[in-house]
């Protein structure tokens, strides 16, 4: 127990707390100047983070090159082809006449392999004990450049291999999917890739099988040797068409041509026409995405420069808390906090460069171009602090005249900054 003051009447303990406290004065104003540069350094992390974010967004939108290769393909018969942009900056104009589509090769067993009732997930040996079950099977098959595969794919059997079994391994590894027929008790095998095996001397076959193949009750190929004549399944076809006057083939009915992919549908025999021009609306879209964006940028930025700093109210010591409620420090915090980026020179500089920049003129390969020629220009409201404005119309316009002019304007490079 204390009593203080007891002999002279002196509060000696206040008097204590009070020296005390001058003595801890500054060690009170280096917690604040710490708890105060703490605050000011997240709040340059939520900067950092929101101009990231913003390069990001530029880097995977206007400075893209595919989102101004954007485009609308027309057919006058969209029924029987399609056409859609795959990286060419070009339009695609002409007309297709469609002879025959492309088909793949298919072969069937000529016979019953198993009982059309069989369980496909027992031995092969249990479900036809007479069954030569072979130790394997190679399947040779045509390949994407339209010949046939000279490895071809082994399918290993065992004493344990199941109908089911083989028929994962042959779809999944090989170049054909094969389907067991539980009616007929039959396989049948489609050549994963379409079109026609030619070499210079023969026509090639699409599909062979080598080994024990008899066990799946099929032919050694998809034709009769050195002839055309379909054995046990059907030979494989090219596309034949005619495009703008040139009559050629492709092995798949979907192929690129000039950085367009083609897809044929239907062999109609009839002159297609097509015509592609810029997506004038999903290129608006983009362009809009960062002119919206960069508002909020500048707006924020700007908000943090010009926001009030309340000099009176520093960070809260621990002790300074205790007399307060939990609402009373949150009310203090919140002017404590206000300003730590005031008139900040960094932030400053960064809106004085990315004014400056978006206000530039680039030169490249189709002359000289800045952000006001295509409709987008700084707002006349001082207040707004260089925010940009979009006329739509004008933007449109430049869109749909040269949308690879307006991709230069936002990436171009060079070796001066004129250029870039």
């Amino acid at each position: 127990m204390r009593i203080t003051g007891l002999a002279s009447g002196l509060d000696t303990e206040t008097m204590i707390k009070d020296l005390m406290k001058a003595q801890r004065m500054p060690l009170d104003r280096i917690f604040q100047r710490k708890q105060y540069t703490e605050w000011q350094r997240d709040d340059y992390r939520t900067i950092n983070r929101k101009l990231y974010d913003f390069r990001n967004l530029t880097f995977d939108g206007v400075m893209k090159q595919g989102t101004f290769i954007q485009k609308t393909v027309s057919s006058s018969s969209p029924d029987d082809i399609s056409v859609r942009n795959i990286n060419s900056t070009s339009d695609f104009s002409g007309k297709i006449n469609v002879n025959q589509l492309a088909e793949s090769a298919t072969m069937q067993s000529k016979a019953s392999v198993i009982s059309s009732e069989a369980d496909l997930t027992k031995p092969l040996k249990d479900l036809k004990p007479t069954l030569t079950v072979p130790s394997s099977i190679t399947i040779k098959a045509i390949i994407t450049d339209g010949t046939l595969d000279g490895t071809g794919y082994e399918v290993k059997l065992t004493s344990t291999s199941t109908m089911q079994s083989v028929l994962d391994d042959i779809n999944k590894n090989s170049g054909v999917n094969a389907v067991y027929d539980s009616f007929t008790g039959k396989l049948a095998f489609t050549a994963k890739n379409s079109g026609d095996v030619k070499t210079a001397t023969t026509d090639g076959n699409e599909i062979e099988f080598s080994g024990n193949y008899g066990f799946m009750q099929v032919e050694q190929n998809n034709k009769v040797a050195s002839t055309s004549i379909p054995a046990s399944g059907t030979v494989g076809k090219n596309a034949i068409f005619t495009y703008n006057g040139l009559l050629t083939e492709r092995q798949s009915n979907t192929f690129q041509i000039s950085g367009y992919e083609v897809t044929l549908k239907k062999a109609s025999n009839t002159d297609i026409s097509f015509s592609s021009a810029p997506n004038t609306d999903k290129i608006l879209e983009s362009v809009t995405k960062f002119i919206d964006e960069y508002n909020k940028l500048i707006e924020n930025l700007n908000g943090e420069i010009r926001e009030k700093k309340y000099r009176d109210f520093q960070p809260l010591t621990t002790e300074q808390k205790t007399d307060l409620s939990e609402r009373e420090i949150e009310l203090w915090d919140e002017k404590a906090k206000s300003g730590t980026l005031r008139n900040d020179s960094i932030l400053s500089s960064v809106l004085d460069q990315m004014r400056f920049i978006l206000g530039s003129a680039v030169t490249g390969a189709n002359g000289s171009i800045r952000l006001s020629d295509i409709g987008i220009t700084t707002t006349d409201n001082y207040a707004d602090n260089g925010k940009l404005v979009i006329n739509e119309s004008k933007l449109r316009e430049a869109i749909t005249a040269d949308p690879n002019k307006i991709h230069e304007l936002f990436s171009a490079t060079g070796t001066t900054e004129s250029e870039k």
